[in-house]
């Protein structure tokens, strides 16, 4: 790999990192959602720098970028756009909403009823937006970085599986440690982000996007990347599997890792590193337990959680042995 390659990854995390103090894995997996063409869904308690994280990687870039609270009361219209008459053209005119542009921070997307969340679907999947019989491209580099509170917190709509599907990893950023904590009380800055400048162009990172889907995976790779998603088809732990769209996120996920550790081919370790990110969230933890009255209980208020299914997909890649 070419280190003008790894020089431009470096210097992206480096710039990200910048903002976002003390988490370099998380730096690591949204400069993978990006290199992959993918998508992250941020799943956590407010305030530990999910808005510093879409905001620094997009002014890492030199990328527009738009944050959109979501709320109830919200409409599909008022994330794609609307169809207006011009009386001058005598004609309907589109105006674009808020989702065309390069990265989007769904803020609390949990938050917002399941028929305006389903208005991401066709622009996560296809990087396009259909309205009024006619097709709308979007911007690239296109990136929705969405939050999501604990379901537990009060007003909120679990994501259905297709909508989870659609995001290429699920992370969680976490409560920094005392040091990274007192250096940002030190710095006293409220938005990390807003010292955060270009480090390399969209030009650059549609490169990059281009060199990772080249990166080589040989047949015993793919042969673990499904020995790893049967595994979750057949798991007495888990009611739903990963689809083959998972397979693939997977797949793609790694190839954008190894590209960032500066290999144009696939390692199994890259593999391992990614498939509870890339594939916890695609899974459904069976119910367990009975209460005393003979009702079924799950894994807490509101059902298994993710960190159930984080745990059978680590104890997963466990079990299944890393080709030689």
């Amino acid at each position: 790999m070419p280190s003008a390659t790894t020089e431009l990854i470096g210097r992206l995390e480096k710039s990200v990192a910048s903002a976002l103090v003390g988490k370099p894995a998380v730096v690591r997996l949204a400069v993978v959602g990006l290199l992959a063409r993918g998508h992250l869904l941020i799943e956590d308690v407010p305030g530990v720098g999910k808005t510093t994280l879409a905001a620094a990687l997009a002014r890492s870039i030199g990328a527009a970028f738009q944050r959109i609270q979501f709320t109830s009361d919200m409409l599909p219209s008022d994330i794609l756009g609307v169809s207006i008459w011009d009386p001058e053209k005598h004609d309907f005119v589109f105006k674009p909403g808020p989702l065309f542009t390069n990265i989007v921070l769904a803020d609390e997307i949990n938050r917002t009823t399941p028929k305006t969340q389903s208005s991401l679907l066709e622009a996560m999947n296809e990087t396009q937006v259909s309205l009024d019989h006619s097709t709308y491209p979007l911007p690239r580099p296109f990136m929705v970085l969405a939050t999501q509170n604990p379901l537990e917190y009060e007003g909120t709509h679990p994501l259905p599986e297709s909508q989870l599907d659609r995001f290429l990893l699920r992370i969680r950023i976490g409560y920094p440690g005392a040091d990274d904590e007192k250096a940002i009380l030190r710095s006293g800055m409220t938005m990390p982000s807003d010292g955060v400048a270009p480090v390399v162009s969209v030009e650059d990172v549609l490169h990059l996007q281009g060199l990772a889907e080249r990166v080589r995976a040989d047949e015993s790779v793919l042969d673990y990347v499904m020995r790893l998603v049967a595994a979750t088809r057949t798991s007495p732990m888990l009611t739903l599997g990963v689809s083959p769209r998972g397979s693939l996120a997977l797949l793609r996920a790694a190839r954008a890792h190894a590209l960032a550790d500066g290999r144009d081919f696939l390692v199994p370790d890259d593999v391992k590193r990614l498939a509870v990110p890339a594939l916890a969230h695609r899974v459904l933890v069976r119910a367990r337990g009975f209460g005393n009255d003979g009702a079924h209980r799950v894994g807490g208020a509101a059902g298994p959680d993710a960190t159930d299914a984080e745990a059978v997909v680590a104890a997963i890649v466990q079990d299944i042995p890393v080709p030689r």
